[in-house]
């Protein structure tokens, strides 16, 4: 559903403006909400069961749809509402996946969740601007009804049943209370600094690589077939499992910063060649999906039962942290350099990381 629209949200938002800085300014404010949703969330799940919450999340992507079939400045409500509905989603996700998944399988299991999700992944963005081309508003319609068709499922199968948070007492609601318990231990701090590192290298390959080939007169479809490009990898991770667990934890996380961030940094070098700049931000997405794969355990795995609420309140911060870095960081670069200073800025992120 989210992929359909992924590259459709740059696209339309830099043909409403023709300015790449103006772009990144609409995906900050969007971070900024974003996050102080996913902040709210241990508040809102005392009080609130998880099939709810989680049902509130589909609403926003139908009015993220319906924002985005009106079109024009509206896609700004739109892109609003999509973020949003994910972050709320995405909490709700993880919530199920620490009640219910125990330790030794989280692996395994974003192993299956990655391969099941390729064919959306891969087909999906490439569609979306095909469909935005013949009208914009049809990659919404599309997302619209996927948006019901997960609120039947979340229903039909009694995803998240009428659970609410722990019992008053055991997880406390303010926000600044598990914030200092998570700045208290280094090792969860870690996890978390990766994963937002992660997700800000995947924010400049998806936003900033189709902006990069429209400046570069290559087309609006490239940064849809990039995309789409990328997402195939997701069926080979049941390969990429093996040749993680022939390997240390350590030694896999590392090897995925270390390549993409080096991808990213050549990328920008041979920016006059753009063909050979696309290719090599393909390689380094290959090395993202191998952190997709695997940059989430060292987080998950040192998660303690009595902490798991709180926990999955921060660990949903990544993704919005990483959209407010993001196109904090592009619109400063933006304002000092050309275009593919992006991508040197994001390989330096991957870098940091991988040190």
């Amino acid at each position: 559903m989210r992929g359909t629209t992924l590259s459709v949200y740059p696209l339309a938002l830099y043909r409403q403006w023709q300015d790449a800085v103006a772009v990144s300014q609409a995906y900050l404010a969007v971070g900024v909400a974003s996050l102080l949703a996913v902040l709210a969330m241990p508040m809102l799940a005392r009080h609130v069961p998880r099939r709810w919450l989680h049902s509130l999340a589909v609403v926003l992507y139908l009015a993220s749809a319906a924002l985005g079939i009106a079109g024009g400045a509206l896609v700004v409500g739109a892109l609003l509402c999509a973020g949003l509905g994910t972050a709320i989603a995405f909490v709700c996700y993880n919530n199920n996946v620490l009640d219910h998944v125990p330790k030794d399988q989280l692996g395994r299991l974003e192993s299956l969740r990655m391969f099941c999700a390729g064919p959306g992944w891969a087909a999906g963005p490439l569609l979306g601007v095909w469909l935005h081309g013949l009208w914009p508003g049809a990659p919404f319609v599309l997302t619209g009804v996927a948006a019901l068709g997960m609120l039947v499922a979340i229903w039909a199968t009694g995803m998240g049943g009428v659970r609410v948070g722990p019992a008053r007492g055991t997880v406390s609601a303010n926000p600044l209370r598990y914030l200092g318990r998570f700045l208290g231990r280094p090792e969860l701090v870690a996890g978390w600094f990766m994963l937002v590192v992660r997700s800000y290298g995947w924010s400049i390959y998806m936003v900033y690589i189709g902006i990069f080939a429209i400046e570069a007169g290559l087309g609006d479809q490239v940064g849809g077939l990039t995309a789409s490009l990328a997402s195939c990898g997701l069926f080979f991770t049941p390969l990429m499992l093996r040749w993680i667990h022939r390997r240390t934890l350590r030694t896999a996380v590392r090897r995925g910063f270390l390549v993409s961030g080096l991808c990213f940094l050549g990328a920008s070098l041979v920016a006059g060649l753009p063909w050979l700049s696309i290719a090599l931000l393909l390689l380094g997405a290959a090395f993202l999906l191998l952190l997709d794969l695997c940059g989430a355990l060292p987080f998950q795995l040192s998660v303690r039962p009595s902490e798991r609420a709180a926990m999955s309140a921060i660990h949903g911060t990544v993704r919005d942290v990483s959209n407010l870095l993001t196109p904090g960081v592009v619109w400063l670069v933006l304002l000092v350099g050309p275009m593919p200073a992006v991508f040197a800025a994001g390989g330096v992120g991957l870098l940091a990381a991988w040190l």
